[in-house]
């Protein structure tokens, strides 16, 4: 993993949008109740929070 303190808010924002475009592609392939799918859900939603606590 990485620590979101050492990612400019530039990069928190990429990795937002990479890890979005991981979890629709995956739903889609794997289904939305996949394991892999809620995953990145959850990373998604960690990743919002410390942006919502940033901003």
């Amino acid at each position: 993993m990485f620590e979101e303190s050492q990612l400019c808010l530039c990069e928190l924002k990429l990795k937002i949008e990479a890890v979005r475009q991981a979890m629709v592609h995956s739903g889609l392939v794997n289904g939305l109740n996949h394991p892999k799918t809620l995953e990145y859900s959850q990373e998604l939603d960690r990743l919002l929070n410390t942006l919502a606590s940033t901003t």
